[in-house]
Order: C-alpha cells, then structure tokens, then sequence
C-alpha cells in the first residue's frame, strides 16, 4: 500500500491552518480494484479537541468579519478549488468510483452552489420602530459546525455545507466518510490559501470519530448527510448539548407515471433518475409505478436504454457507469434482488459488468416483486430498479405514500396539469414533474418523514447555519 496517490502526497488532516499527520491510518480502497490505493492520517480523539480549540478560537474573528468579506473569502475558497478540479477528480474517481466526467461534474455542481451562497445576503429584518420602540430580528452565526458527509458524493456534500456556514460566519470541521476521505481532505489543504486559520478543518476518520464529533460540547451544530440510521443516532448523541441539527437522510422515492405518458419518450429520465451515480443517490428514483396494462412497454423501453449503459473503471473513455462503492453496500444490494427473486420477482434486463476484483453489479431491472418487499419498502441504494403495477392513480399515491421516508418522488405524465395535481399527494420533500430528481442553488432541499431534518440549499438553507437574536430598543 502507498501513502501517495498517482504520484502525489497524499493529504494531511488540516488542523489550525497546517497539515497534520497522526499516529493513526485510514486505508481507503478502489472501488474498481477492491484492493487499498492509499493511506491517509486518522484523526486522533485529541487530534479533535485541537480543532475545536483553533475553530473556537477563529470564530470572532471570522464572525465579525462584514458579510461582504465572508462572501469574498468564500469565493476565493471557491476559485482555488476549481483551479485544481482536475486533480480532485482524480481522486474522487479513485475512491468513490464513479466515471471521472461526472467526478468532474460533481465538483463543478458543488462549487455553484459555493458561488450561490456566496451572493446571498443575511440582512436584519426590522420588526418594529416607531415611537414607543424599535424592534430588529438579526441572524447570528451558530459558533462550529461539523459538517458529516457520506460516500456517493464527497465532494458535492461538503462543498453544500462548507458554503452556507462559511458565510453565515461560522467556521466548519468536514469529517468525510471513512470510505471516500481523500479528496477532501485535498481540498481542506487547497482552502488554507485562502482562508483564516482555523475556519476550515478536515479531520478523516471512521465511526469512532463521527460519534465523538456528536457529542462534542466545543461544536454547535452538526450537518450530515446519510442513512436515516446513523441520523438518528447522531440525533440521539448530541441532546445532551443541544446540538443545531441539519440531517439529509435516506429516501425511498416513488415514480408514478399516468396512463397518457409515452413510455420511449420518458425511458432515459426514469432510467437516469434511479440508475445516476451506480443507483446511489439519496433522492433517486427507487421504486416506479406503471399502469398494469402498460407494464410491458415499460419494461421493453426501459430495458432498451439500460442495453446500452456501459459499465467499468472510471478512468476508461465511454464508461457510464462505476462499481458500487463500497463491498457492505454491494453485499447489501445482492442481498435485496436475491429476497426479491426468491419472492417471486422476475429480472427482465440484467446488463454487462466487469469480471475479476472490484465491487461491480450489473444494471438490474426487476418486475413482479409486490409491496412488502425489503427491494420495495427499503432504500436499495444500488443499480436496481423494481418496477410496479397499479390499475387505479389512488391507490398508487396511496403506496408511494406508505413509506417512513419522505425524501422525494415524482409523476409523469404528457399532461402537465394532471402530474402537477397528481404530485401535490405525495408525501415527501421534493416532488418533481416528469424529472427525477431535480436539485439547485435556489430550491430548498430536505425530507419529510425519516428522510431528515432541515433543508439545504437556498436562502433557507443559509438560514440553517445561523440562530436567531432580537434588538429591543426602548424609546
């Protein structure tokens, strides 16, 4: 095993402005080989405490900082990363897999999002002034905010969170995943050129460390992105202190297509909207519900689209598509077709996927599989798509609506107005109109449900990293 990455270093924790080594390694693995690429320092429990320390000594400062320079700094934060957005993608291919055209748009998706937050304002918000008294509402940064994000998208998740707090005027911890650690660990290096000490940490490490982030009483808030499990616990961990929560968590997002819909011409955006990054999207289309009298020209459009996906390495020319990130998730979505097909359920297309080491599966679209399913009821979070059957739009808003989750759903259909009625039904944070799914700078974004806590992206999302403080002035 190497300790550089194509010839390069490989990154330090970032700790008060330096790169910092520890006693501690973190293996991270191909995806595509199966076998360990690199080693990366592990954050020691002191190694933590010296970061809440620098961000809690960087704090006034950077919250007194005006809101125009904030926005400045984080601009500039946003600049040096795109300055190297060849080397981040090489290394997010690398550790998360995926083909290195979308790493690079991952990146470049994060850093709009950087830039939007970076326009918006947190101007005081004047309740009352007349005579007898004057009366503002201010939003006042939260203190440190460790931002936790998961492996399908390293990049994009902490380039979401380290945005709006930074602006907001807080500075921010990132803890990656233990599984895709080593870009941005790069980029905690890259920000150190433009950033105050301490305002910006990158600490890699596995379990033992998110949960000692949890119940730090040096950190105000916790951002993350996961599995409604670990949210729940994170939730659970830092009551004692209060803890601001923001919780992006699992989904199990219905499609419903109405009787008037052409199955050739929705079949790539249903296939894209549940087979993007490997299947392994939070708000990706999981389950999809067709008319019974049309289940057949789904499945042959569908099965069409899917013939042509190429699967591989990421770093090879023409691949769509990447392994499954890590062998537990690979494990696990083996483990659901294996249930559903032993339930009954039917493989109506089961495309190419390399031989040999690495973490791969095939594209799989399945029928026959009822409601009740784990396939069906749970999040797959792999490159398998159970499609469903309903004879009546009721009673499939009814079942998509039958979930503990509420990420996001959508309904398609040549009738506008009729998807749009339709769509007001369902249950869940985002719901789309013949897309699936849809995210940008401007929309809030969370779940209903067990799919979350809060929003990110938009005003709202800014709003998110800040508390609430009211100026009384008695005249």
């Amino acid at each position: 095993m190497t300790r550089t990455v194509h010839g390069l270093s490989a990154p330090q924790l970032t700790i008060d402005g330096e790169g910092v080594g520890s006693v501690q390694r973190l293996a991270v693995v191909d995806p595509a080989t199966a076998e360990p690429f690199v080693e990366v320092p592990a954050a020691t429990p002191e190694q933590l405490d010296r970061a809440v320390a620098a961000a809690r000594a960087a704090a006034p400062s950077w919250r007194e900082t005006p809101l125009a320079q904030r926005r400045e700094r984080v601009r500039a934060f946003a600049a040096v990363v795109r300055e190297n957005v060849d080397e981040l993608a090489r290394l997010l291919t690398l550790e998360q897999g995926k083909p290195l055209s979308r790493a690079r748009g991952e990146i470049g998706s994060g850093l709009a999002y950087v830039e939007a937050f970076a326009r918006m304002e947190l101007a005081p918000e004047v309740l009352k002034d007349d005579a007898s008294e004057y009366i503002e509402l201010q939003r006042v940064p939260l203190g440190v905010v460790a931002a936790i994000t998961a492996w399908n998208y390293p990049q994009l998740l902490s380039l979401w969170k380290i945005g709006p707090a930074l602006v907001a005027g807080n500075p921010v911890i990132v803890k990656p995943s233990p599984y895709t650690p080593v870009s941005t660990l790069r980029v905690g290096e890259l920000a150190q050129e433009v950033l105050p000490r301490g305002v910006l940490q990158v600490l890699a490490g596995g379990d033992d460390l998110g949960r000692a982030v949890s119940i730090h009483s040096g950190i105000d808030k916790v951002s993350f992105t996961g599995s409604s499990r670990a949210g729940k616990a994170i939730m659970a961990a830092g009551a004692d202190t209060m803890k601001r929560l923001t919780l992006e968590l699992g989904g199990n997002d219905a499609g419903i297509v109405l009787p008037d819909a052409d199955p050739g011409a929705i079949a790539a955006d249903l296939y894209a909207g549940g087979m993007s990054n490997c299947g392994q999207v939070c708000a990706g289309l999981k389950r999809l519900y067709v008319p019974a009298g049309r289940a057949g020209e789904y499945a042959d459009a569908l099965a069409a689209v899917a013939a042509k996906v190429v699967v591989g390495n990421g770093f090879t020319d023409g691949v769509d598509m990447g392994p499954v990130q890590n062998a537990p998730q690979l494990q696990r979505v083996r483990g659901l077709l294996a249930d559903a097909l032993d339930r009954g359920g039917e493989v109506y297309f089961r495309g190419d996927a390399p031989d040999g080491p690495g973490y791969w599966h095939p594209v799989t679209l399945v029928r026959g599989v009822p409601d009740g399913v784990p396939l069906v009821d749970e999040e797959q979070f792999g490159p398998v798509l159970p499609l469903l059957t309903y004879d009546d739009v009721d009673d499939a808003v009814r079942r998509a609506n039958a979930s503990p989750y509420g990420l996001g759903a959508s309904v398609w259909s040549a009738d506008v107005d009729a998807a749009t009625a339709v769509a007001r039904r369902l249950e869940a944070g985002s719901v789309w109109v013949n897309q699936h799914p849809m995210l940008s700078p401007e929309a809030p974004f969370g779940g209903l449900k067990q799919s979350g806590i809060g929003v990110e992206s938009s005003p709202l999302g800014l709003l998110a990293y800040t508390d609430i403080s009211v100026l009384r002035v008695k005249r």
